[in-house]
């Protein structure tokens, strides 16, 4: 069989890495792509019309019309775990198996949270840039972890790790989600408006669909204390954006940092970024060696069971998957 490895030169070296490439030249024939932007859909088409699976990164769209013009094509192989720019229904009406990655990526996420939460207390990245840049530095009053409130939106992997390392810290926790069981007693499970009031630290995590589209806007940062931060690790889209930075301006909120946001690739907005109250990376939350590797010789196991004609494990659609080897 052959697999096209859609991602360009510079996502195979930051998200795929040699073993698992290695692995997958043992389960197939491996075609890559060499250009240096993500393949649109008629490139797609175009590069993968002999091929039997796509491995796909997170911006390779799987658009609705490349299925039907692939009609070799047996499987669409996300390595993320984000598959909103897939068109799943219009893969299965092909009979098309498209498959997630698994979330290797929590302990790498929720170690950036703390690191937010540190250099939002205390000031890191703003002195360090002030020394650098021959300033006068300004020593300011920090806040410590330890006997803080965390509120943490969306009680996922990444939010029960984080639960757990901010109890060892000393960290109150309160957690906002209506879909998840909170059985540790030593964390409060309260409704968002309670957990936006009550909370020194928030913590975004919550899962990124049309109910979530702009869950933090004015009225919830409205809810939220003068000295208190916010910290979006989930998506860009569950943020009004404008309505953030005006908070930010009047320092209605004492800061805000991010990993993600709605400019391409879902990295934060350089408008919103460069304001003076914010901390923003470049969506490197899970670009550790251990999360991506974690994914992506997920992919591997994956090919190799669809070589076998056998469902892996995160496969969507598995039910309407007609193109079996």
């Amino acid at each position: 069989m052959k697999v096209l490895l859609a991602h360009t030169p510079e996502m195979r070296r930051n998200y795929y890495g040699d073993r698992s490439l290695n692995g997958l030249r043992a389960a197939a024939e491996v075609i890559l792509h060499e250009g240096d932007d993500p393949l649109d859909a008629a490139g797609l088409v175009r590069a993968a019309k002999d091929v039997d699976i796509i491995v796909a990164d997170r911006m390779t769209e799987g658009r609705g019309e490349i299925f039907a013009q692939l009609p070799r094509l047996r499987a669409f192989v996300r390595c993320a775990v984000d598959i909103r720019n897939v068109n799943v229904d219009a893969a299965s009406d092909a009979g098309v198996l498209v498959t997630r990655a698994g979330p290797g990526f929590v302990q790498a996420v929720a170690e950036l949270a703390l690191g937010f939460m540190v250099d939002l207390s205390r000031g890191v990245s703003r002195t360090t840039a002030d020394y650098q840049a021959g300033r006068k530095v300004e020593a300011r009053m920090g806040r410590q972890l330890a006997g803080s409130r965390l509120g943490i939106i969306g009680y996922g992997s990444i939010g029960r790790y984080l639960a757990e390392v901010a109890k060892v810290l000393r960290m109150e926790v309160l957690v906002a989600d209506p879909f998840a069981e909170v059985s540790d007693g030593a964390i409060r499970h309260v409704g968002l408006d309670e957990l936006l009031a009550a909370s020194d630290y928030v913590v975004c995590l919550a899962i990124a669909n049309e109910q979530t589209e702009n869950l933090i806007g004015d009225g919830a940062l409205a809810r939220m204390q003068k000295h208190a931060v916010f910290i979006n690790l989930s998506r860009g889209n569950l943020v009004d954006e404008a309505a953030l930075a005006r908070a930010l301006r009047e320092n209605r909120i004492a800061g805000a940092a991010m990993d993600v946001g709605r400019a391409p690739d879902q990295m934060p907005t350089p408008e919103l970024a460069k304001l003076p109250n914010v901390i923003a990376t470049p969506h490197v939350g899970g670009l550790t060696p251990q999360a991506i590797e974690y994914q992506s010789l997920e992919t591997v196991r994956q090919v190799e069971a669809i070589v076998k004609g056998e469902v892996p494990p995160g496969a969507v659609n598995a039910e309407r998957w007609t193109r079996r080897p």
